[in-house]
Formats: structure tokens, sequence, C-alpha cells
């Protein structure tokens, strides 16, 4: 979607239906994990005082909100239903937001593991709640870069009379000049590169503690060390994803036919596969979360 043509403007043929049944499975299934991990955390106030799960908290929304809104722009582009500029814009807005959400709230997720395991004695001090609320603030601020800047090209560009159409809602239609699609392509990959640094220092720094480390110490950095691999594989997913379209290009010009079935792959493993593995990682993983899954009562407790 945002930041890569074969996420909202997937179009295959209507009667291919049984893609858009796999998709909305999917979607269906991935979405139900992650509103049941939400009711847990709401739930469970002891979540409500640490960092990293009030970290994954915003994670967990901002998967939702890009599925969500991702399967119904899948849906209306499947049978062509066009709306107004406006509303495509609102939508747009909301999509090209919690599409850069999710990959630096990773990255400070992964700064909290690296505060935790190698500045335990300033960890109390640097991720207290309040921290951790100033810093979902950095986070949504942050992300809103690529969205104004994608936003103020395109309103720069349109005439007026591009308002009142309709229009079936791709990232194309903000596109309107090449040199738009290059600038929003170097932001994404600045970003992405800058995200990728921060991961992997982060990892170097963790591997020296845990290679000094002996006894409980051990097995926390490497825990520590598995997170944030399954992060770094996380926003690697996410950057192939703006890779898709130069490879959609390339494959258009090579056999039309076969674009179709790109297209529906990179949707698939590139949009859907990047917003279904935070369950994983700090839910089903997580021991915490882990009981409180088999333990739903509001009477039940974290452990320590």
């Amino acid at each position: 979607m945002a930041g890569n043509n074969s996420v909202n403007d997937v179009f295959f043929p209507r009667p291919v239906s049984y893609r858009v049944i796999i998709v909305e499975i999917l979607v269906i299934i991935f979405l139900c994990i992650n509103m049941l991990l939400i009711v847990i955390f709401v739930k469970k106030e002891c979540f409500h005082t640490s960092a990293r799960y009030i970290l994954f908290f915003v994670t967990l929304l901002s998967d939702s909100v890009l599925l969500l809104m991702s399967d119904i722009l899948f849906i209306l582009t499947h049978f062509e239903i066009a709306m107004p500029v406006w509303l495509c814009i609102t939508i747009s807005v909301v999509v090209l937001l919690y599409f850069i959400v999710t990959p630096v709230t990773l990255t400070a997720m992964t700064l909290e593991r690296y505060v935790a395991i190698c500045m335990p004695l300033r960890h109390g001090q640097l991720c207290s709640t309040r921290s951790t609320m100033y810093c979902i603030l950095i986070i949504h601020v942050l992300s809103s870069g690529p969205c104004i800047i994608i936003l103020s090209m395109f309103f720069a560009s349109a005439s007026l009379n591009f308002y009142k159409q309709f229009m079936i809602c791709t990232v194309d239609a903000f596109t309107l000049y090449r040199w738009q699609d290059h600038v929003r392509s170097a932001v994404y990959q600045f970003y992405f590169l800058i995200m990728g640094i921060t991961i992997a220092y982060s990892y170097v720094q963790i591997m020296k503690v845990a290679k000094a480390a002996s006894g409980e110490k051990k097995k926390l950095t490497h825990k520590g060390l598995k997170t944030v691999i399954l992060h770094a594989f996380q926003l690697l997913l996410c950057l192939i994803q703006l890779w898709c379209p130069f490879i959609e290009i390339a494959v258009f010009q090579i056999d039309f036919s076969l674009i179709l079935n790109v297209r529906y792959f990179n949707y698939i493993m590139f949009n859907i596969a990047p917003r279904c593995l935070s369950p994983l990682i700090y839910g089903l993983r997580d021991e915490n979360f882990f009981l409180a899954l088999k333990n739903l009562m509001p009477t039940s407790s974290c452990s320590k």
C-alpha cells in the first residue's frame, strides 16, 4: 500500500475469486489474533507499566488498522469501485502513516531490549511509563514524515478539477509524475536504512553482552538476541515491499500474464506476512502473554 503499488494497486480478474477468499481468510484470522492480544493487554494491568508491552500494544493497533484498511482497498480495487478523491486522500493518510508506524515501533522495541540488556541500571529511568508515552508520540511524529512529503508533492501538482473526480483508490493516483515516485522511494529507503542500522547496532551490542554473560543473564541475552533477529526479519519484509514495484515493472516487460501472480504473491508475502509476525514475537513467545492467553479470567496474574 503505502510506498508499494502492489499493496493498494492490486487488481485481479473477477473469475479468480479464490485469491480474494484466501486474502480474506488470512486477514480475518490475524485480525482476530490481534484483537485477542489487545483485549489481554487491556484487561491485565501488569502490562500497562512495562515499556515493551506498551510498544507491543502500539504495534498490534497499527498492524490491525493497516490490515483492515488494506483489505478494504483490496476489495474496492478488485470490484473496481470508485470513490471521491477526498475520501481516497483521507484513507491514504491513515495507510501512509501506519505503514511506517509498525517498523518504527519495532525499532523502538529493539532499543528497549538493548537498554534492558546492555544498560540494565538505567532501564527503569529510560523506559518508564512516562518515557514510553513520549516515545509513542515521537514514533507517530517520525512516521508522519513520508506521509507529509508524499501528500505535499501531490497537492502541489494536482489541479483543482482533480479533487472533484471519482477514482479507484490506489497509490498511483498520488503519483502524477515519475519524479514523485522516485522521491517517495528515496524517503522510504532512507527511513528503513536508519532503522536497519539501529537494529544491527543493537544486535551487535547485545551479542557482546551475551558472550560475557553467564547463568540467568545469559538466558536473558539470548532471548533478546532472538527477538532482535525476528524484528530484523520483519523489517526486511517491509523493506522488500518497497522494491516490489520495480520487480513488477521488470516482470511486466517480460510477461504480462505473470504480473497478476507476482502482485498477489507480493501482497501476501510483504504486506500481510510482516503484520502477522508481531503476535508471534511478543505474543505467543512471551511467557506473560502466553499465560494470560491460557487463563483469560480477570483474576489471573502475570508471572514475575
